[in-house]
């Protein structure tokens, strides 16, 4: 799992003391004064969780979030917020943030905060690369056989599937053992949770 937590805030004093915490917490902060700043990195930047204050000069926290989100960046973040900017985010909500303290808060919740946002990324990157896996097996279907495997995770029958295809139900058996054999599945069930992993 991942232990990088990249911390973005203008007020210096703010930075060291989440720099010191989080080092001493066992986690890899990584400080940036400006949203600017981590932008020039952010698409060779270890993966993590951002820690971003909402009120900064220059390119604020909320729109710190519409600018990675627009990049296809995925990666949890969480927004500081001062008492007069609840608002602002609930509108980082509706963006995609993963959650908001508002100041002041105390370190026990901020370490929780970013500990369950670290586990998200932790299950994503694991679904991503099963993902990955099952897509490589499904490549090495013929387009026939991945007609053959759309059918039987829908449920429907070899007669059913035979007549939708316009072949014979004994071609549709070869076809589904064929699929069985290269994808190494032991029964339907396994074929239908690669289907929902990839969305097929």
């Amino acid at each position: 799992m991942s232990d990088v937590v990249h911390v973005i805030d203008d007020d210096e004093a703010m930075r060291e003391s989440l720099d010191f915490l989080l080092d001493a917490s066992g986690f890899r902060p990584r400080t940036y004064a400006a949203a600017a700043d981590f932008l020039a990195v952010a698409d060779t930047a270890e993966p993590g969780c951002i820690v971003t204050d909402i009120r900064m000069p220059g390119m604020n926290g909320l729109e710190l979030v519409g600018e990675l989100r627009a990049r296809g960046n995925s990666l949890p973040i969480v927004v500081i917020t001062g008492h007069g900017d609840v608002p602002l985010a609930v509108e980082a909500m509706k963006a995609g943030v993963a959650d908001f303290l508002e100041k002041p808060f105390s370190d026990d919740v901020l370490l929780a905060t970013i500990r369950r946002c670290l586990d998200g990324l932790a299950q994503s990157e694991s679904h991503l690369a099963e993902a990955k896996r099952i897509n490589e097996i499904l490549d090495q279907l013929s387009p026939r056989e991945r007609d053959v495997l759309k059918g039987v995770v829908a449920g429907k029958p070899n007669k059913v599937i035979a007549h939708e295809l316009g072949i014979s139900p004994r071609t549709v058996e070869v076809y589904r053992a064929n699929v069985m054999t290269k994808t190494r599945a032991n029964a339907v069930s396994d074929l239908v949770r690669m289907a929902m992993v990839v969305g097929l």
